[in-house]
């Protein structure tokens, strides 16, 4: 799957949801079970997470 779900966690850093390849479930479906209730999420792009980790205790929720 091409596709993660990012939302805010409650340190104020970004949470990253990378969804199972051919588990049976849309991602839409995927963030509405997995994403904490009254959380906002986005579904975005794998190209738009970057690949350095280096300071990824540093990403910060944009709405």
């Amino acid at each position: 799957m091409n596709q993660r779900i990012i939302y805010p966690n409650d340190d104020g850093g970004v949470a990253v949801i990378v969804p199972a390849n051919n588990c049976g479930l849309t991602v839409e479906e995927i963030a509405a079970k997995d994403v904490p209730k009254g959380k906002p999420f986005k579904i975005v792009d794998v190209s738009d997470i970057p690949t350095d980790r280096t300071f990824r205790d540093a990403w910060e929720w944009a709405a």
